[in-house]
């Protein structure tokens, strides 16, 4: 089994030694954001952000850029899969001893961690489409990688595996996903049933039919 850098290990400690400084209160505080509360947070605010975007001028492609974040997520956790079983990295408890360990069951490979995967391509897909929205989004998707190390389930290095990795994800497949979802998102908003669902501005679909729009829109974001 490969050695880990001596860092890795000292700010593990140095990190989940809070938990053991810690009240209990604040250790099951901690325990249920990082395992549960920072995702729901992120998940609320894709929400706001959907909520703003349909009453933009542009409301077709930036909604597209809101339903590509859950969907980036998703792919980045499918391309950990094979990240995982070829690095083979034995949780942190595993191998090294006094870690204050809050969550128990946690046998599978640790690098790269999941929940900070997840939690970035969410932060970097409501970012693509909200600025102000996206950056609180990814302070708490880094907040979420703090925790996974407080609660000794995870190195730092697996957080940061899993932030790079969820970035990537969702900013090197946006362009591809915007060409395939845009399109659906316009049908969905010339629905006279569910279009409010996309756009509450009635021309917004007709103005995003012209050429280019969903590119000159998705650029018009990413420059903000």
């Amino acid at each position: 089994m490969a050695e880990w850098d001596n860092p890795d290990v000292e700010l593990l400690y140095d990190i989940n030694g809070l938990a053991r400084e810690a009240p209990a209160w604040a250790d099951h505080l901690m325990e249920y954001v990082g395992e549960y509360g920072t995702v729901a947070a992120l998940a609320l605010m894709g929400v706001w952000a959907w909520w703003t975007a349909r009453r933009r001028p542009d409301a077709v492609s930036a909604v597209a850029g809101l339903v590509w974040a859950p969907l980036a997520a998703g792919v980045a956790l499918l391309v950990n899969v094979p990240i995982r079983g070829f690095v083979e990295r034995p949780r942190p408890f595993l191998t090294h001893d006094g870690l204050e360990v809050l969550v128990d069951g946690k046998r599978d490979f640790s690098f790269v961690s999941d929940h900070a995967t997840l939690a970035m391509a969410l932060a970097v897909g409501i970012f693509m489409v909200n600025r102000r929205l996206g950056l609180v989004g990814i302070l708490v998707a880094v907040f979420a990688g703090f925790c996974r190390v407080y609660m000794g389930v995870h190195y730092p290095t697996d957080v940061i595996g899993g932030l790079a990795l969820g970035t990537a994800v969702a900013l090197l497949l946006a362009p591809a996903a915007m060409a395939l979802l845009t399109p659906l998102l316009r049908a969905v908003a010339s629905s006279p049933r569910i279009g409010r669902l996309v756009s509450a501005v009635p021309e917004a679909a007709a103005r995003d039919e012209a050429p280019g729009a969903e590119r000159r829109s998705y650029d018009r974001d990413l420059a903000a």
